[in-house]
């Protein structure tokens, strides 16, 4: 495979979820019955990744219990010849997938967590996930970026048209169309002011970068936050090579806001068999005025 690695940045303390997330990672966060970090490496494995590093911090523990052996579980359910439960247990970490976990000691911005794991990659191409988006598509979303690297072994950064006043919240790019779906970057500023933004064109959160970016992070001041952003060496790595953004197929629920976690919580049991139709009568019967 030509992308044989992603990077989960998993350390941040989930704040807009406080007090759940006070001493459960955000990413063990349930939307219907898996967390949000399941779902990100699920679609990492989907775009044939089986090397999947965490980039974590103190209180992250759990993580690295849901993709481990649970024997006790196991044991009780297999003892128990629950075996439909068995399979999905075992589901959650494939046997050809190798789970790889280094440590932020200080949160220092999303460009240091992916620095943190320039050693684990060294100087491959790479994925680079964040749990918090979570990404419905058909393919799966980073399968779609990993088929455009394919053609063009550049920089893919996934994107999405968001609204004027929310371009605080992204790195938003600029550049030339090179076809309805991809665009040639020119220029990426982290989260401009709306008079300030060279585009409406917003990053969303999944990635996949070539090594050369390890060096700009390597060399950049702080910026926006006083953190280490990895907008800025996505910046600097247009100096030297080209960046494309992807506008993909699919949709994005932010599940680092309430609202957007909720939405994904709805939407995502409507769309199951199991759980859907009871959920649409259950709705069908509130009062919403």
């Amino acid at each position: 495979m030509l992308i044989n690695k992603a990077v989960f940045p998993v350390a941040g303390l989930g704040t807009r979820f406080l007090p759940a997330t006070k001493a459960q990672p955000k990413e063990m966060l349930p939307v219907v019955d898996k967390p949000l970090i399941q779902y990100a490496v699920e679609e990492a494995y989907a775009a044939g990744i089986r090397e999947m590093i965490f980039v974590t911090g103190r209180h992250k523990r759990p993580i690295e219990d849901h993709f481990d052996m649970s024997f006790e579980l196991e044991s009780m359910l297999e003892q128990a010849q629950k075996q439909d439960l068995l399979d999905v247990v075992h589901s959650v970490k494939p046997a050809d997938m190798e789970c790889i976990y280094v440590r932020q000691a200080q949160a220092m911005g999303l460009g240091h967590a992916v620095l943190c794991a320039r050693r684990l990659i060294g100087n491959e191409p790479f994925a680079v996930l964040l749990a918090d988006d979570l990404m419905v598509g058909e393919p799966p979303v980073l399968a779609q970026m990993v088929e455009q690297f394919r053609d063009w072994r550049t920089s893919i950064l996934a994107v999405q048209e968001v609204p004027a006043e929310h371009t605080r919240r992204y790195g938003i790019v600029a550049g030339t169309q090179v076809n309805d779906r991809l665009m040639d970057v020119s220029r990426i500023v982290e989260k401009p002011a709306p008079e300030g933004a060279p585009s409406r064109w917003g990053v969303a959160g999944r990635y996949i970068l070539t090594p050369g970016v390890f060096h700009e992070i390597e060399n950049q001041p702080r910026g926006v936050g006083g953190e280490i952003q990895l907008t800025d060496g996505i910046a600097g790595l247009l100096r030297r090579e080209k960046v494309f953004a992807y506008r993909y197929h699919g949709k994005r629920y932010d599940c680092g806001s309430k609202e957007g976690f909720l939405e994904a919580n709805v939407e995502l049991t409507l769309s199951r068999p199991d759980l859907g139709p009871g959920l649409r009568e259950f709705l069908r019967g509130l009062d919403l005025s």
